[in-house]
């Protein structure tokens, strides 16, 4: 995937000075000039970069260019190299589109490649060059923040980062938080990890329920489960690496869900009860989360959302399949 052009680059750094000249601006120029950071160590700076994922970063003229550009590629790939057929999509364009305001959006899927995300919102219809329109997700640190310009080029397109086996209360959860609290769309991918096998959704990961849980208004939450990335992408191609670009003429297949509805104000009264069993484990964390649960009332409340969401992947992933068969 290509980054912005050097003559560009050089464009957009002139107008952040002239038109930006704050600590921002500094930070930005030391980026591209090859300075180290004033105010951090670099792999802080590599991992955070938050000041590249603000909407008025430079005028918000780089994220729409990423967003552009990465949105052309997933059309690309969904829907000219591919043939990619989407049940129930009018339910995921009006959620993105038109949902009521300040209500913010979540949507989970299991997770077949590392090209789920953007190619599965490449298909015909839905609107992949509307930067305000674009989700924000959870990406891995370690592989998309693990330099500079990777760090830079995926905050413009939105990313958080987050850190393997780093809690639900790390860093950038908060962050996450945030863009619920701002009504943002969220993409989330809740195994935790890439699988390509036929197989049941696995146990899903607590960070996405206790976003919902903690979010001051509760997110929708809309289920999607897809087939046919793990052939777009395969991690064992050739000599155990993935290919260098994606491959042709594959089927991709996206079932979306309906909204789960979630009865909170139950969910917490028998995690409440059921936390007082004294053999739960501790995870250290906070004594009483923000919504005033202990720690043994988070697990419970937590592990019985995620529950709830993998319950409905795995039937979407039984009807996405029962559809392949009727093809055949």
């Amino acid at each position: 995937m290509e980054f912005i052009g050097e003559s560009c680059v050089v464009f957009l750094l002139l107008m952040n000075l002239i038109c930006f000249h704050d600590s921002e601006s500094i930070q930005f120029a030391n980026f591209f000039l090859g300075q180290p950071p004033r105010l951090m160590d670099k792999h802080k700076q590599n991992r955070k970069m938050e000041w590249a994922g603000r909407e008025k970063h430079m005028g918000g003229i780089p994220r729409k260019l990423v967003i552009m550009a990465v949105g052309a590629f997933a059309k690309a790939v969904a829907t000219l190299l591919n043939t990619t057929s989407v049940h129930n999509a009018d339910t995921l364009i009006h959620l993105v589109r038109s949902r009521p305001p300040g209500v913010p959006l979540i949507t989970v899927s299991n997770h077949m490649s590392t090209l789920d995300d953007p190619v599965m919102w490449g298909f015909k219809g839905f609107p992949t060059s509307d930067a305000n329109l674009a989700r924000w997700a959870l990406a891995a640190e370690d592989i998309c923040f693990k330099n500079s310009l990777l760090s830079y080029f995926f905050r413009l397109g939105k990313c958080i980062p987050i850190t393997r086996g780093g809690g639900i209360y790390q860093e950038h959860m908060t962050e996450a938080l945030e863009r619920l609290t701002d009504g943002a769309w969220l993409h989330t991918f809740p195994e935790g990890k890439v699988s390509q096998e036929d197989a049941p959704i696995r146990r899903l990961k607590w960070g996405t329920a206790s976003l919902i849980v903690r979010a001051p208004v509760t997110p929708i939450v809309l289920p999607i489960v897809h087939q046919g990335f793990e052939e777009v992408m395969p991690e064992n191609f050739m000599f155990g690496k993935r290919p260098p670009f994606p491959l042709c003429y594959k089927s991709i297949n996206i079932v979306v869900g309906e909204p789960i509805e979630f009865d909170l104000p139950k969910m917490r009264e028998k995690a409440i009860s059921m936390s007082r069993d004294p053999s739960v484990p501790s995870r250290g964390w906070p004594a009483t989360s923000p919504c005033g649960l202990d720690e043994a009332a988070q697990k419970c409340l937590y592990s019985s959302i995620s529950e709830q969401i993998r319950t409905v992947m795995e039937s979407l992933r039984r009807f996405g399949t029962s559809i392949l068969k009727q093809k055949v």
